[in-house]
């Protein structure tokens, strides 16, 4: 039989372990559900990397009580990463699967699969908002973490990639307001294709893969502050 001072510990271990986790930024049900939301970027390949698994390492050294959600991927890292699929295929086929799996905050990088002679900013611009609308409709408290999407060097197919980025900056500041926030993550600054792709120029290695991540958990670590 233990003894009243082991239990006392015992009781004392875990209602510390309890307040930690509720205390992480309030975590919605007792953990935030993320859904990275993208391109082959976001889903990752067998001969490239993906930062999923590497943002889920960092989240958890830091007690950050959270789960991948999505309709794709391995049950611990769930997404909704479509590869070879631009911003216009996301916009008419993952809010259907958010409204009957809503996350409390979406990674949403998708500015690939275009040419640059399509001239697609616009159209892209506008697919994404509406894409940020409907996660909206289906969570009002949703927070959009909208990413300026990684630079590539196969040229001059992504030619108009920092055009996007910049356009992709205003739409965030116009969308965001305190009850319902984008906030922008910059991707594209210190992402160097020379090196941190692979041979096609566009995919990122793993140098390029754990850029990402160390980026979207600044972002995070940002949101949901105070973290341990």
């Amino acid at each position: 039989m233990s003894s009243p001072t082991s239990r006392f510990t015992l009781w004392f271990v875990v209602s510390l372990a309890l307040a930690r986790i509720a205390s992480a930024a309030d975590a919605p049900a007792g953990r935030w559900r993320i859904m990275p939301v993208g391109d082959s970027i976001t889903e990752g390949g067998a001969t490239f990397s993906h930062y999923r698994s590497l943002l889920a390492e960092k989240l958890r050294a830091a007690g950050v009580p959270f789960e991948f959600v999505g309709t794709r991927g391995t049950a611990e890292l769930r997404h909704a990463g479509y590869g070879g699929k631009n911003i216009e295929f996301l916009a008419a086929t993952v809010p259907a699967h958010f409204a009957k799996n809503p996350a409390d905050i979406v990674l949403l990088h998708a500015g690939h699969n275009h040419f640059a002679e399509e001239q697609p900013i616009p159209g892209m611009l506008t697919a994404t908002e509406r894409l940020i609308t409907a996660f909206r409709a289906a969570n009002p408290q949703v927070i959009v973490l909208l990413a300026q999407v990684i630079p590539a060097g196969k040229l001059p197919k992504y030619s108009y990639i920092p055009e996007l980025n910049a356009e992709l900056a205003g739409l965030a500041s116009r969308l965001h307001t305190p009850a319902q926030p984008v906030r922008l993550v910059d991707q594209a600054t210190g992402f160097d294709w020379r090196t941190d792709t692979i041979s096609d120029l566009v995919h990122p290695n793993a140098s390029g893969a754990a850029k990402m991540a160390a980026r979207w958990f600044e972002a995070l670590h940002s949101l949901l502050s105070p973290l341990p």
